[in-house]
């Protein structure tokens, strides 16, 4: 099965994710971590960030792989695992670079395609139900008033930071996603949406896990 959760900033997509698949047994497919991942593999490898086609020729050649035990999303890299190796500046700072990669992009949908093809996954981003699963078994929308998702990410950040400029960031990033070019933040087509704005974490999670019991149940009668 595939679970796939969209959604704007700071609407809970992510916590949402990594619980359910914590209480499911499912694997969370963490697409920011395989974009560092494969930056990490460069830099270990002496390629070269800003060349493209190097880039984009490691990204298809490393082999990526997720675990999730002791309630954290492990990430392994040809084997070996890299949780803590990837969250360095340094690797995310190459990372952000490399993800505007047409080509390293194409790659690592294709592996997440594969992660789909193998097993029961859920991920969540901005064009997963959209783009990158669009057959998805249960997909999910998620948003949140403006001001809520702001006081959100303004806790996260532990409470640095002026509320009003995160709130303008937020909507600024919010304008970029839905206007973009390639793959905008949209509805995907028969998505559940769930409106976050007064729901707690636990609220969310049973939401999303209500959504799968009824795709269950549903190929059960047919």
């Amino acid at each position: 099965m595939v679970v796939t959760i969209d959604g704007t900033s700071a609407s809970g997509k992510s916590t949402a994710a990594k619980e359910v698949s914590k209480r499911l047994g499912f694997v969370y497919i963490d697409t920011g971590a395989m974009y560092r991942a494969v930056a990490l593999y460069c830099i270990e490898n002496g390629i070269d960030i800003r060349d493209r086609k190097a880039v984009t020729e490691a990204s298809l050649e490393v082999d990526i792989r997720f675990e999730f035990k002791n309630d954290i999303n492990h990430i392994f890299l040809n084997g070996g695992e890299v949780t803590d190796r990837i969250r360095t500046e340094e690797v995310g700072s190459a990372a952000s670079t490399i993800a505007t990669y047409n080509g390293v992009r194409v790659n690592l949908v294709e592996k997440q395609r594969e992660m789909g093809r193998k097993g029961n996954v859920i991920c969540e981003g901005r064009d997963i139900g959209t783009i990158v699963f669009k057959n998805a078994d249960v997909k999910i929308y998620m948003d949140a008033d403006l001001v809520v998702r702001a006081r959100r990410r303004h806790r996260e950040l532990g409470e640095i930071g002026d509320l009003r400029s995160i709130m303008e960031a937020i909507e600024r990033r919010d304008k970029q996603d839905k206007t973009r070019d390639e793959s905008p933040l949209k509805l995907p087509d028969g998505a559940v949406i769930i409106d976050t704005t007064h729901l707690s974490i636990e609220e969310e999670v049973k939401r999303v896990i209500e959504a799968i019991k009824q795709y269950n149940e549903r190929d059960e009668r047919r």
